[in-house]
């Protein structure tokens, strides 16, 4: 297992100074937000691209991952990590968010990123059944996966408190309608506590499907926020001990957004716990 840390705590930060600032702390591998300011697919040029290769090459990271599924660069006053969603009964919004995801599986493959990950659909608007919002989703990720199969990378959906696929039950019944090797499962250990599935539980089952962990903590009250590991109630030993059986020799990357006012102390904090827990388990 490898530690990775996501751009997307330092919104306040340059590409520049973000890749800068997360090698300096010790981590090895960078998600890379694929959103303002750092990576957003529909206004990069191919001289940004080449220079996000060279920051990324500069401080010698390996990118874990690219993240699309905030969306912060179109503002929408709704929420600006869930909309455009997939599910949105306005197919001009569906439509953003589908080609964001083509674009983001396209500069994955530029830049060398293993696989995308992506919203589990969107928020059930008023009198939207699960049901058939699952069919939107359908229709809208099908032609995602054609890209992601010509880039050749995998399209990864991470399943999100209060979004059309909260419950891993969920994503499997989504997945199963899909006949396509190029889309797998992001677990985010925290999402998973929040809906009350404690991840140590759930862990070898999905690992046929999981492609890429995110890790944060979270309170007892499985309130969603994310909190550096360590202060919250979620079992990181019994986590990292099931995801070790598993044989899973990927990258685990730490995503804690809500520090865009401090990233430095909570990258550090958290590479510092998850370390000593993985240290105690080879004793």
């Amino acid at each position: 297992m490898k530690l990775a840390f996501s751009s997307n705590a330092y919104l306040n930060f340059t590409i520049d100074e973000a890749t800068r600032r997360i090698a300096g702390l010790g981590y090895r591998g960078i998600e890379i937000l694929a959103d303002v300011p750092h990576a957003w697919p529909a206004g990069l040029l191919e001289v940004q691209k080449d220079h996000l290769r060279h920051c990324i090459a500069e401080n010698a990271l390996t990118i874990s991952n690219v993240n699309a599924f905030m969306m912060n660069a179109v503002a929408d006053p709704r929420q600006p990590y869930w909309h455009p969603g997939w599910t949105d009964p306005d197919p001009h919004y569906r439509a953003i968010r589908r080609e964001h995801t083509k674009r983001s599986l396209r500069l994955a493959r530029e830049i060398g990123a293993p696989h995308v990950t992506t919203e589990p659909g969107g928020q059930l608007m008023p009198g939207q059944t699960w049901e058939s919002a699952a069919r939107i989703f359908y229709e809208e990720i099908m032609p995602c996966l054609e890209v992601a199969a010509e880039v050749e990378v995998p399209l990864l959906i991470e399943p999100e408190p209060e979004l059309l696929i909260e419950r891993f039950d969920q994503y499997l019944d989504f997945v199963s309608r899909i006949d396509s090797p190029w889309i797998g499962l992001n677990f985010d250990i925290g999402h998973a506590y929040c809906v009350g599935e404690d991840p140590q539980d759930w862990i070898e089952t999905m690992a046929p499907h999981t492609k890429h962990y995110h890790f944060e903590d979270i309170a007892a009250t499985r309130v969603h926020r994310h909190l550096i590991p360590g202060h919250g109630a979620i079992d990181f030993d019994a986590t990292l001990a099931a995801i070790q059986r598993t044989g899973y020799d990927g990258w685990i990357t730490v995503e804690l957004y809500p520090y865009i006012e401090n990233p430095d102390q909570a990258a550090s904090e958290a590479r510092d716990y998850l370390l000593s827990a993985l240290e105690r388990m080879v004793r």
